[in-house]
């Protein structure tokens, strides 16, 4: 039997391609871009690697980095500066020259005065540490703020969370497994046991994406790993997720009572996206647990679920209270700086891309509902029904803004 190649086939039954040229519109425009360095000596990550740079650059974008922006992430200077990013010692120049700044962490008060009137701000929010005067001083400059707990895709999921949360899941456990050594306070146990001797309890309270990977990196140990929440429909999908390898129980205040008495490990993982975390665990229920179990709140960026935890950091990261090891950091993910940084390329490069492309900001968020979900100030007006419960300001809703041409 004769094979025939594509042409042959396109020839006998006229087949054609569709290809045709896309007509640029000639909106297009360059915007310049900057990557600060991060203030906070525990924020190690970066929101562009040297490669998201050159694809920058060849779309007509200007960058300026910092010096010394990438270190910690492994990505040196001259790695940025060869993908054509311009290479700053002035964190002043970086912002006077920028109109949009990418961080990772939401910008620090002394990091303020530095924002400039209509510039855009990209970065995350940490709804857990955000004040009043943050969110005021961005109306006050018509600065456009987006935020990464609120960029959402049209899916309903939240990307850039998502990926950062599972770094949270998985390192979580890991963080847990070595708190619970001897020289850290802890009981003295094996996370997954050995012959004879039983695994450690994990108890991981929510369903959402950090529980997920974080019960599967306790799988992965050989804990015993159960997990709680109020919503059975998430329960059912992470139970068929893990192959039914987990036990689940409804968060009610007699299961978490039982299971805090049980647990070695207990993982906070309870919240709703874009909102503060429930408080799940009560400081009563956590003074039933057993001394040197190890505590590691995931959400505490978002308040924490537990009401014994207290943000900490990568420099002094645990405390002890009621004989329990808190381990509270904020943002867990930058202990895995790179990873974190090439995760958060992959998914900003391209909103960058998509604003260079409309025509500029105002325009991109016409068309792109990722972007306008992210957006939480925009037009001298607080764009989140959220904030403004949380801080008793009024709102606007974007979509009237975009609408009404504001």
């Amino acid at each position: 039997m004769e094979i025939m190649n594509p042409y042959q086939v396109a020839h006998q039954f006229g087949l054609k391609t569709l290809e045709k040229t896309e007509e640029y519109s000639g909106s297009r425009v360059s915007m310049k871009i900057g990557l600060p360095k991060e203030r906070s000596s525990d924020e190690r990550r970066l929101a562009v690697t040297p490669g998201g740079v050159s694809d920058l650059v060849a779309n007509g974008h200007e960058v300026t980095i910092e010096a010394g922006a990438g270190e910690d992430a492994r990505f040196p200077d001259l790695e940025y500066s060869e993908a054509g990013a311009t290479v700053v010692w002035s964190t002043e120049e970086l912002y006077k020259k920028s109109e949009i700044i990418m961080k990772v962490a939401p910008p620090e008060e002394s990091e303020h005065e530095l924002l400039q009137p209509d510039q855009t701000i990209i970065s995350a929010l940490h709804l857990g540490n955000t004040t009043e005067g943050y969110l005021k001083e961005l109306i006050r400059k018509n600065i456009t703020g987006i935020g990464f707990e609120f960029i959402k895709s049209p899916d309903n999921s939240f990307p850039i969370v998502r990926m950062m949360h599972e770094i949270t899941g998985s390192m979580s456990v890991q963080i847990a497994s070595h708190y619970l050594e001897n020289n850290q306070q802890g009981q003295g146990i094996l996370l997954g046991g050995i012959s004879g001797v039983p695994p450690a309890t994990v108890v991981i309270l929510g369903a959402g994406i950090i529980a997920e990977y974080a019960a599967r990196t306790a799988l992965g140990y050989g804990a015993q790993v159960f997990v709680m929440d109020t919503d059975l429909a998430q329960l059912r999908h992470l139970e068929n997720s893990l192959d039914r390898r987990i036990i689940t129980a409804m968060a009610t205040h007699q299961f978490i009572s039982s299971a805090m008495k049980a647990a070695d490990v207990v993982i906070g993982a309870a919240m709703v996206e874009g909102h503060r975390s429930p408080c799940w665990v009560t400081r009563s229920m956590v003074e039933t647990m057993k001394d040197g179990s190890v505590i590691v709140d995931a959400v505490i960026d978002q308040g924490g679920c537990i009401e014994t935890s207290r943000s900490t950091t990568h420099s002094d990261p645990v405390y002890v209270e009621n004989g329990v090891v808190h381990y509270c950091v904020p943002n867990i993910p930058s202990n895995a700086a790179r990873t974190a940084t090439i995760a958060l390329n992959n998914l900003l490069v391209p909103f960058l891309l998509d604003i260079g492309d409309a025509g500029g900001l105002r325009e991109a968020l016409w068309t792109n509902v990722s972007l306008r979900n992210g957006t939480y100030v925009y037009k001298n007006q607080l764009t989140k029904k959220s904030l403004s419960q949380l801080f008793d300001m009024p709102f606007r809703d974007i979509e009237m803004l975009i609408a009404s041409r504001i």
